[in-house]
């Protein structure tokens, strides 16, 4: 088991595998760094150092009352990346980890990172605002707050359909994974993943977008209901220099598990060019 300790004292888990080139991952809310075992695994293999940490109040980090926020995610995150000296890295984000990525890249600069990944990521902004008409409402993300505070495992169990397109015509549920997915979920604590809503839902990353200055692969599911594509992968590749999007045509929210096979190929290709 392996930490790094933040300047306010808390604890960060972090794996770190394999030699090489640095790749390392950001998961999605309310997940782990279990999250990424099937890239960590298959680039681990193909000759590459791979590292995921859980977020702070996540997985088998400190449960924190205060520090809950993207800024200090993204300190978290830069002073880990200090801790293991990482240089010519490239940042895999998912959901909420792609806002903290972004974060990271407009807060720290890319001083040690090559390329960036952003997986069905919540940047640009998700939260419906006058000048984000097309944003998903505010009372979306208010029963969000309300089924984590009275029945987070419920809540988590049940968010799992959606998340990887199981509530779709034709679609075969994995109990297991749906299990996983509610037990990471049960990892972290409440107060840490409810203060997070705020964060993956009305933090603005655009002018974080505008400062990522390496190649950029932004990837997207076209049938994402956790995080409409129309509102963030679609505009976040439009906003990024040197950013390559690909759409995973019927391609739900979870699709590093849903698509795990053509995603490593994909990540494998980028990280080679």
């Amino acid at each position: 088991m392996s930490f790094i300790k933040t300047q306010d004292g808390t604890n960060i888990f972090y794996k770190d595998w394999g030699s090489g080139q640095p790749v390392i991952f950001s998961h999605g809310w309310p997940l782990s760094a279990d999250a990424w075992d099937a890239q960590m695994l298959f680039l681990g293999e193909h000759g590459y150092r791979v590292i995921a940490h859980d977020r702070r109040s996540h997985g088998r980090s400190d449960q924190t009352w205060i520090g809950n926020d993207m800024d200090t995610y993204a300190d978290d995150l830069a002073a880990l990346m200090t801790a293991l000296d990482l240089k010519d890295a490239v940042m895999i984000g998912h959901s909420t980890g792609g806002g903290e990525v972004a974060h990271t890249l407009g807060r720290h600069g890319t001083g040690r990172v090559a390329k960036a990944v952003l997986i069905g990521a919540v940047p640009p902004l998700m939260l419906k605002t006058a000048n984000n008409p097309d944003g998903v409402p505010m009372q979306v993300f208010d029963d969000i707050r309300k089924g984590v505070f009275d029945n987070r495992a419920q809540f988590y169990k049940d968010l799992s359909m959606p998340f990887y397109g199981y509530n779709r015509a034709g679609a075969t549920a994995s109990e297991a994974i749906r299990e996983s997915f509610t037990q990471q979920g049960l990892m972290g604590g409440i107060k840490g993943q409810y203060d997070c809503i705020k964060q993956f839902s009305e933090v603005d990353y655009t002018e974080d977008l505008k400062k990522i200055d390496v190649p950029t692969l932004v990837i997207h599911g076209d049938d994402d209901q956790i995080v409409p594509i129309g509102t963030s992968a679609l505009l976040s590749s439009k906003i990024v220099r040197n950013a390559t999007l690909k759409i995973y045509a019927g391609a739900p929210h979870g699709l590093a598990t849903t698509h795990q096979d053509r995603l490593n190929a994909d990540l494998l290709a980028f990280i080679k060019s």
